[in-house]
């Protein structure tokens, strides 16, 4: 492992169509978002491997010799396309000082360090003697992949670590990917991470870390899109919390209590994921800027829909309506009942009228950021390439 150590990225998600008709067999797009997860990796020092978290507070380390011995321990429960078994967690929460019931995300963040380095070092090699920092543009807990974008990080490190993937960034390069086979690897451990920390994931949050871009999902089966384009959105933050589960089991209620109202409901959104998938692979090749309208239809369509299922909120409601006083189209992505929307940017939308809603969106208190989707998978990077805030946050303290 090269001396100067090593700086992965992995991004975070939004759900551009099909939230909550996923749950019903249709299609949903997701897509890679600008906001991104970053990890440094170094060589440790006297056979230690430490771990730092600043976004959650974390500050950990251990002996390897410890590490060797659990994983020894712990040996055959390690499987890569097995869930971790509850036992093995309860060892590893044990080994850590972790409450039982810890479900916080400092708790859930090093639970899921501890098991991918000692599952995949028991596969691929020793423990390693590494100094990790890890820091998140994204907000935990938003809907938005912060969980699979610092698991698709883990895994590309300590697979590299462990020597079970190359380093592709090659001198005078600032960014690099990986091999198609070695991103199929880093998807299936960082699927492994997602399952220590949510139990049973879909697999989509990890998967758009891993590639990027954007992927469709329908009954289980993760499909990446042909090119596509990237696209400049708002992405804002009400910060109301909600219950996806809650949620989920409202839209179930309502389609057994309305079977003829609400499915074709749900038939509807699954056709304008048909819809925007065709316009997004249509755009590489014309990037005519009639495809924008058609784009802003979609997302009015399917807010009103997300409405009629009863996902949508005040608050959200509100984020519309600010939008639409400055012009631009706006629905909720993820679960809803508060929680993110996100807001389509035209090529030729002014930076005056973004600022602008911007503004009147942090108003209303929410949270707001410029950024786009359709971004880069899991990609490695040379000092060069990192913004001052990034290199600032991955330095040493």
């Amino acid at each position: 492992m090269e001396e100067r150590g090593l700086v992965v990225s992995a991004p975070g998600k939004v759900i551009l169509h099909g939230e909550h008709a996923v749950v019903h067999g249709k299609a949903a797009l997701a897509v890679a978002l600008g906001l991104r997860t970053f990890l440094c990796l170094r060589p440790g020092g006297e056979g230690r491997l430490r771990v730092r978290l600043p976004g959650v507070g974390v500050l950990r380390s251990w002996e390897r010799p410890g590490l060797s011995a659990l994983r020894e321990r712990l040996g055959a429960d390690f499987d890569e396309f097995k869930p971790p078994s509850a036992e093995l967690l309860e060892a590893l929460k044990e080994f850590a000082g972790i409450p039982a019931e810890a479900s916080a995300p400092d708790s859930l963040a090093i639970l899921a360090f501890l098991y991918m380095c000692l599952a995949i070092s028991a596969k691929y090699g020793d423990v390693p003697s590494v100094d990790i920092v890890v820091w998140s543009e994204l907000p935990t807990g938003a809907g938005l992949g912060s969980s699979a974008a610092y698991a698709v990080c883990l895994a590309a490190a300590l697979l590299h670590a462990c020597g079970a993937i190359s380093c592709p960034l090659k001198d005078g390069e600032i960014t690099a990917r990986w091999t198609e086979e070695e991103m199929t690897l880093i998807n299936s451990w960082a699927f492994q991470g997602e399952r220590v920390i949510h139990g049973n994931p879909s697999g989509v949050d990890n998967a758009v870390g891993t590639w990027g871009g954007a992927l469709r999902y329908q009954s289980g089966k993760i499909k990446a899109l042909k090119r596509v384009p990237t696209l400049r959105i708002l992405l804002t933050n009400t910060k109301v919390p909600r219950s996806t589960k809650v949620l989920v089991a409202g839209v179930k209620e309502k389609i057994l209590k309305f079977p003829a109202i609400m499915n074709p409901v749900l038939d509807s959104i699954d056709a304008i994921s048909q819809e925007c998938q065709s316009v997004l692979e249509a755009m590489p090749a014309n990037p005519s800027p009639e495809h924008y309208p058609v784009l802003e239809e979609l997302f009015d369509i399917n807010q009103h829909h997300l409405n009629v299922i009863g996902v949508s909120h005040p608050s959200l409601d509100r984020l519309c309506r600010v939008t639409a006083s400055h012009g631009l189209h706006s629905k909720l992505t993820g679960a809803g009942g508060g929680g993110c929307g996100i807001t389509l940017l035209r090529p030729d939308t002014t930076p005056q009228a973004v600022e602008a809603a911007k503004r009147d969106l942090c108003a209303c208190g929410f949270e707001c950021w410029e950024t786009d989707i359709g971004a880069p998978g899991v990609t490695l990077h040379s000092s060069s390439s990192l913004k001052a805030q990034v290199l600032h946050e991955l330095s040493e303290s």
